[in-house]
């Protein structure tokens, strides 16, 4: 039995200085990371005789050691904690679990006709960056309206050098073609500050602008670019119409924070030049039961510190913050320029943290409502296959390919809160028989439950196969082979007319099948499930088929590097004509070697 963690004699010596704690448990897994201004002071309210939550309690009996690390500043020791959380992802910490970067809308500079496209990760090339945006989908909605509304390109320079003639934008009025000259560079520029003006808010300067010209182009009769430039003009006001915008050319982020039931739901929305953006909604993972202030407290650091986020100079919240003017000189240094932190609003900023609070509190009753419907589906499972425990895991594999090429397996796994996607796997299937997709099962299974086996991950209470009898019994093998037990193995297949609802269940234990009713709620959790399986591995599948058809056969071949393959089709013109080639022409491409054409020849024969 170990020791209980002394903490009168740890907290005697221990300094009063700022810094950063970690506390560990008895097999050395951490804890948690915290921050203080006086380490003494904030590690001694763990250990008083009254005052804490059940969940904080929970935590100190875990301890088994602590060890801190002095800073030379508060600030320095927030910017630490954020950084040890990030690295180590303690349990009890508010955990922010999506961490990609944002995406901006990037127009080019250094181009003759600048583009416009999504842009994600570090700002390298020369232009300007609009945003960030909450995700894509708001990115490419404000691209698809620049397009339709100033026609900008959005191709990719390699293209655009490239066309001889119009393309599909062109067509359908979303582009001027500059690649072939169909429009001039002046009259292009002025397109291209318009959209500059539009992605900076300041939209009523672009109308008054478009106005005078549709009243130029009306008095020369030139009814034509008049019609256009009213168009644009209406584009911009219905848009106008829909923001909840300030007249102002503001950078905020508006942060409102739900707290339900152990669940919480941090919700932000985005605005750049008094334009709102988008919005997002995230879940993070907290087992301290802290309040909506203690929740921002700790969401926010994480969030701006933690990654590669832009901070904007005021953010908004719905409740006030403890550590305000610590959090505040934080974020400055971080970004190197004065960032704010309010919470007492009126106006339009006050509209705006209402919008931001009851988006959090709307979705956190969506999720909590999910959850528990979900739950009572496991519930319902437990009861139509007789177990005695609710299982707690699953996961479904799932085999996708067109007619035998670039085949992808898929692993997805759900629990009783959802889909648990850092677990989600794809397996790149290889030396099977194209098409054989018994083989293939057996492959994916084998490489996971090997990995599962060895201590990499969770074995889950029941493995559902998206298949027959034929699936499972490589789904039985495989894990008889391993030495796995206590996984239920359920194949899923559909019926004779492949619709939803006539599913069958081939249960490995007891040797049972099982015809369930099209709204048993077990039938639509095993859906949800099969589905989801399905989805991942078809994506997989076309992303992997796609690139695969992007490459040049002449990139497997030794010897062919970059500069042969350039000479070989500046000499021959293209693929085709490279396979009509003999061994002999091919040998005449400079740095050609007789022994290199025969190998290229074999190689271009063989596929």
């Amino acid at each position: 039995m170990r020791q209980p963690f002394d903490s009168k004699r740890f907290l005697q010596s221990l300094t009063r200085s700022p810094g950063v704690y970690q506390m560990f448990d008895a097999e050395g897994r951490i804890l948690y990371v915290g921050k203080a201004k006086n380490l003494r002071n904030r590690l001694s309210s763990y250990f008083r005789a009254a005052g804490l939550t059940a969940k904080t309690m929970a935590l100190v009996e875990r301890i088994n050691s602590i060890e801190v690390t002095v800073t030379r500043s508060e600030t320095e020791a927030l910017v630490l904690e954020q950084s040890l959380i990030k690295s180590q992802k303690p349990p009890y910490n508010v955990m922010l679990r999506d961490d990609k970067s944002y995406p901006y809308i990037f127009l080019s500079s250094k181009d003759t006709f600048p583009r416009i496209a999504l842009h994600r990760g570090a700002k390298r090339k020369k232009g300007q960056y609009f945003g960030p945006y909450p995700n894509a989908a708001s990115v490419r909605d404000s691209v698809n309206f620049l397009q339709k509304t100033f026609r900008i390109r959005s191709c990719e320079d390699s293209v655009f050098r490239n066309r001889s003639r119009p393309c599909l934008q062109y067509q359908i009025n979303r582009c001027t073609a500059p690649c072939v000259n169909f429009i001039s560079e002046e009259d292009y520029r002025a397109d291209v500050r318009h959209a500059e003006m539009f992605l900076s808010g300041k939209s009523d300067t672009i109308i008054r602008e478009l106005a005078d010209e549709m009243d130029k182009a009306s008095k020369l009769l030139d009814f034509e670019r008049a019609a256009r430039l009213r168009d644009q003009i209406a584009d911009l006001r219905r848009l106008q119409a829909d923001q909840v915008a300030e007249r102002s050319s503001g950078n905020v982020d508006v942060i409102g924070v739900a707290v339900l039931g152990g669940n919480c739901c941090v919700h932000i929305l985005f605005i750049r030049q008094g334009r709102i953006l988008g919005s997002r909604s995230y879940f993070p993972a907290e087992r301290l039961g802290l309040s909506a202030a203690e929740l921002l407290s700790a969401f926010i650091p994480q969030f701006y510190l933690g990654g590669r986020r832009e901070v904007p100079r005021e953010i908004l919240t719905a409740e006030a913050v403890g550590d305000t003017e610590l959090l505040q000189r934080a974020l400055s240094e971080h970004s190197g320029r004065e960032v704010t932190l309010a919470h007492r609003l009126r106006g339009n900023r006050a509209t705006w943290v209402s919008m931001a609070q009851q988006a959090a509190e709307q979705n956190l009753s969506s999720r909590t409502a999910a959850q528990q419907k979900l739950l009572s589906r496991f519930g319902a499972l437990q009861e139509s296959l007789g177990l005695e425990q609710l299982p707690e895991r699953l996961e479904c594999f799932d085999i996708s390919h067109s007619s035998g090429e670039a085949p992808v397996a898929s692993c997805v796994v759900f629990d009783t809160g959802g889909a648990v996607k850092s677990d989600y796997r794809r397996f790149n299937i290889e030396g099977v028989q194209p098409g054989d997709d018994y083989a293939a099962m057996a492959q994916a299974l084998k490489r996971r439950y090997t990995r599962l086996a060895s201590g990499e991950g969770k074995f889950p209470n029941i493995l559902l196969i998206d298949g027959g009898k034929g699936q499972v019994r490589q789904a039985v093998d495989c894990l008889n082979e391993l030495g796995v037990v206590g996984v239920q193995i359920i194949g899923v297949a559909k019926g004779s007319s492949r619709k939803a609802g006539l599913e069958t269940l081939y249960v490995v234990a007891g040797d049972k099948t099982h015809v369930l009713a099209s709204d048993s709620a077990a039938l639509h959790l095993i859906q949800q499930v099969r589905d989801e399986a399905h989805r991942f591995a078809i994506t997989g599948h076309r992303a992997r088929r796609d690139k695969k058809r992007r490459e040049s056969p002449l990139e497997g071949i030794p010897g062919v590097g970059p500069a042969r393959r350039r000479a070989l089709l500046r000499h021959f013109g293209g693929l085709q004509e490279i396979r009509r080639a003999t061994v002999d022409e091919l040998a005449g491409v400079d740095g050609v070697s007789g022994k290199l054409a025969r190998e290229i020849y074999d190689a271009m024969h063989s596929h």
